[in-house]
This record gives C-alpha cells, sequence and structure tokens, in this order.
C-alpha cells in the first residue's frame, strides 16, 4: 500500500493579516516540497456538519459561519489570544482541513493507502469545544479520532502530538473519552501554558511530556522512547492519528526547542513502527505549526519520505 496526500488550493485562500505567523505561504511551501514524492494525491472533501459536530457544538459551527467576513478580517477570539482571523475565502480551507482529517481515516481504514499526511490549514489542536484559539478554529485531529471511534467503530485510537504548543484543544475535545489516549510533548514555559505532566486526564488517558527550553532532539527522542512508545503499546490503539506541528525546530521563531530535521525523520520512524506493530501500520498525520518557512518545508518533506518509507 502507498502513502495519500491530501492537500488543496483551497487552504491557499485563508488569508491572515499581515504579520501572522499562520500564512497562507506555510502550505504554500509545503505544497511545493512535497510535489515530486510519490504519494496517491486527493483532494480533501468539505466537512460535513455531522462530522464536525462530534467535538463541537452546532451552534459554535454556525457561529463560525455567520462571522464570515464580506471583506477583510474578521478576529475570532479577541478575548484570548487575538490570533485567530477569518477572512471572506475561509470557509472552504477551514471545512476542508476537517474533511482532509476524517477522510484520511476512511481511506487508511478502508484498506485504500496505509498511512496519510493531511497538509491543509487553519491547524487545529488549540480549538476547543466552543474557544477557537491559536490559530485553530475546528479540532481536526479530534474530529478524526472521534469519526474513528464513533462512526467507524473502532475500539481505540492515540493521538501523538509533537507540536512545540501544548494541544490543548485536543486535550480538552478527547480527555472524557477514555477509548483515546492523548500524548503531546510541548515546551514549557511557553503559551498557552497547560501540558504538565501531572495533568493526565480524568481517565489517566492523557500524556503529557513537558520540554524545558533547549531541549534537542536527542533527549526528545529518548523521553519518546522511554515514556511515548511503552504507552501507545499499552493503549493498543486501532489507529494512530499525529498532530505534525513543525514548530520545535530549531530555526522556528515561536519557541525554543533544538529539534533538527532529522529528529522529526526519527520520531515519524518510531510512530510509524509502533503502528506496525499495534495496528496494521494505520497512521493518519495532520499539519499543525511550524512558522520557519524553511524548516517547515524541509521538515513536512522528512516526515512525509518517512511514512512513505513505511510502506515499503
Amino acid at each position: 500500500m502507498s502513502t495519500a496526500l491530501l492537500t488543496h488550493a483551497d487552504g491557499l485562500l485563508h488569508v491572515t493579516p499581515t504579520g501572522m505567523p499562520e500564512q497562507v505561504a506555510r502550505l504554500a511551501y509545503i505544497q511545493k516540497a512535497l510535489a515530486d514524492l510519490d504519494v496517491l494525491r486527493v483532494d480533501p472533501p468539505l466537512a460535513e456538519d455531522a462530522s464536525i459536530a462530534l467535538c463541537h457544538p452546532q451552534d459554535y459551527i454556525d457561529s463560525v459561519r455567520a462571522k464570515m467576513p464580506a471583506d477583510g478580517f474578521a478576529g475570532l477570539d479577541r478575548d484570548t489570544d487575538a490570533e485567530t482571523f477569518l477572512c471572506p475565502t475561509s470557509g472552504n480551507a477551514i471545512w476542508r482541513a476537517a474533511g482532509g482529517a476524517v477522510h484520511a481515516v476512511d481511506m487508511v481504514l478502508d484498506g485504500v493507502v496505509q498511512n496519510a499526511f493531511v497538509a491543509m490549514r487553519p491547524p487545529g489542536h488549540h480549538a476547543e469545544q466552543s474557544l477557537p484559539m491559536g490559530f485553530c478554529i475546528f479540532g481536526n485531529v479530534a474530529i478524526a479520532a472521534k469519526h474513528a471511534l464513533e462512526v467507524r467503530g473502532l475500539s481505540r485510537v492515540a493521538v501523538v502530538d509533537f507540536d512545540v504548543h501544548h494541544g490543548n484543544g485536543t486535550q480538552a475535545l478527547l480527555e472524557g473519552d477514555p477509548r483515546a489516549l492523548v500524548i503531546t510533548s510541548q515546551q514549557m514555559p511557553l503559551w498557552p501554558g497547560t501540558g504538565a505532566a501531572s495533568d493526565r486526564g480524568p481517565h489517566g488517558t492523557v500524556l503529557n511530556i513537558p520540554l524545558a527550553p533547549g531541549t534537542d532532539g536527542a533527549h526528545a527522542i529518548a523521553e519518546y522512547q522511554r515514556l511515548v512508545i511503552p504507552a501507545l503499546a499499552k493503549h493498543a490503539p486501532d489507529l494512530i492519528l499525529v498532530s505534525a506541528g513543525f514548530d520545535a525546530h530549531q530555526d522556528d521563531p515561536l519557541a525554543q526547542l533544538n529539534w533538527t530535521t532529522d529528529t522529526y525523520t526519527r520520531l515519524t520512524d518510531m510512530i510509524a513502527h509502533s503502528a506496525r506493530d499495534l495496528c496494521k501500520g494505520r497512521v493518519v498525520s495532520v499539519l499543525e505549526g511550524g512558522y520557519d518557512l524553511d524548516a517547515l518545508a524541509l521538515c513536512a518533506r522528512a516526515h512525509v519520505q518517512s511514512l512513505i518509507k513505511a510502506t515499503l
């Protein structure tokens, strides 16, 4: 089987105000970096509201749609971090980001491909039930996880989030479901300020791994070997989902970890190896952060190359 790449030009239409690190160029750089790879290229569909409602109430979904401006920008979270915006052409990008994650799950579970990478924006791992924040509007990975459980009938899933910021939204959306293991490594201290190791969630199915500023890739790999791989084995998921943020790279402007491109290759190899042992190699990876454009492109390419290697 092969690797699927789900991406679409609509992701370039979610324009953000000048100076915002979450910008159109992020996806453009990734699409260029992946252009020559041997993958199955798939257009991500628009998500059905019923899929999004697995994690977000319908009134919140309706409010996002209603706030789409006729021109200019509409800020969604001025009472929190003032970083999450809509523009007149954001709608399809937002709904395709969620729809791509759901469709990737279906493709993997149906045996069309072994694994998949969803290269869409905006990202999703900070969005809580009715709270957009940190550039995120819908919890794309959490929606995909709930789809796997509720619609596709899986017994257990796991999310591995290696974005440099804590996946507070994914944790909030999934921690109440003991079938979902949520593993997230993050720099601490760093925005949003959550993700303490002592926070295990109400069912003990949350594993937070705080990393001190300056932590390099070798230390991160050691922590994943020590904590993440055993946690995955214990949970025995039927599918592993990845929140693939590339902002722990040493060149990223929003954080202070010292990972390299090779760190992402090794992490992806580890996750894919665990998936081979636990769930027939089934992995769905979804783009989150990464704000140095060149580093983002290189790391995304390395990540997808590792996914491809796992199918050979």
